[in-house]
């Protein structure tokens, strides 16, 4: 089969589009034919060797952490799926290979396919839905009654993490561009502010929770609001040592992501906030879970309209890092790429 990897960590990384065997499974993992594969920042992080510290992949490495497939194997111990199942999964951190024809992966890890989403719609709901749902009920402990704020919360992410915290009964606020504000608030979003033309920061006050979207420029705003006592969680910010210590990582690491993280550690300590670093894992039972709020929400994530195949991954790569993708940008297999 085809497979696009990394075969040396760089700054500018290319993948390189490689022959490979088709993975074998153990007993309790099933094999996918992929479908559908997410480009996701996750991607760009790891071939430049951004997360060595956290893990460092053998070389060469198949890319690719979210998709969509048919299961056309199963392992003796899997009774929870059938042949010809469509699934979608975020795939285990240490185990990623979204992008080749076939992947091997613990039935634990994936889930059926919502009802209301197609192969390249569900594409893009693992990874945001894994986030918002893991970051929400697990890091932030969220509570009925409590205030949410997500500034650049207009996006995928705020599309999956709306309705995940209006099922946990808090009040939540987004920021974004204008055209966004009507989706948002059909979301579920209780309040909307207009980043062109308002600062969420001279308007707020007293908020609980805030999940950072837009990274360390924003964070003297983002405390500036949040309630003494209150949390704040960043999907981009950088690890620190709670997180490290959260993770059961070793000394060495826990050291090196304490120094790593302790300005921003110091700046939330200073505001009377606690802060807060995710990096998502794979979950089929949440998945699951995800999976209901999806349908009963009716959400369908947005998925641009430019198309990628497989020997098209590093325009792809490229054009989320700098072409401005309306969604998901996507790596579809089909017969122009043959076994």
């Amino acid at each position: 089969m085809k497979a696009a990897q990394l075969t040396k960590y760089a700054k500018n990384y290319q993948l390189e589009l490689n022959e490979i065997d088709v993975p074998t499974i153990n007993d309790t993992e099933v094999l996918i034919k992929v479908k559908e594969a997410a480009v996701n920042p996750l991607d760009a992080l790891i071939g430049t060797g951004s997360l060595r510290l956290m893990h460092h992949y053998q070389l060469p490495q198949t890319m690719g952490n979210e998709l969509t497939g048919e299961i056309v194997q199963l392992g003796r111990s899997v009774t929870q799926f059938n042949l010809g199942d469509s699934v979608y999964t975020r795939l285990p951190f240490h185990q990623i290979g979204a992008f080749a024809q076939y992947v091997a992966v613990d039935a634990s890890a994936i889930a059926p396919l919502p009802s209301n989403l197609d192969f390249k719609t569900g594409a893009a709901a693992a990874l945001t839905g894994l986030t918002a749902y893991q970051g929400l009920h697990e890091i932030l402990a969220a509570k009925s009654g409590q205030t949410l704020f997500i500034p650049g919360g207009s996006g995928s992410f705020g599309q999956m993490a709306i309705p995940i915290a209006k099922a946990l009964g808090l009040t939540v606020i987004v920021s974004g561009n204008a055209q966004a504000k009507e989706r948002t608030l059909a979301a579920g979003a209780d309040q909307y502010f207009d980043y062109h033309t308002q600062n969420y920061w001279e308007l707020l006050s007293d908020v609980d929770l805030v999940i950072d979207t837009l990274g360390p420029a924003e964070l003297e705003h983002e405390l500036s609001i949040i309630k003494p006592g209150g949390q704040l969680l960043s999907l981009i910010m950088g690890p620190n040592g709670a997180f490290a210590r959260a993770q059961h990582m070793p000394l060495l690491q826990r050291i090196l992501f304490g120094l790593n993280g302790r300005k921003l550690d110091q700046q939330a300590k200073k505001a009377g906030v606690t802060y807060h670093f995710i990096f998502v894992r794979s979950d089929g039972q949440q998945l699951r879970a995800i999976s209901k709020l999806i349908e009963a929400n009716n959400i369908v994530p947005a998925v641009d309209s430019k198309s990628f195949d497989l020997t098209e991954v590093n325009e792809a790569q490229a054009y989320l890092a700098n072409g401005h993708p309306r969604g998901k940008v996507l790596i579809h297999f089909d017969d122009t790429v043959s076994d």
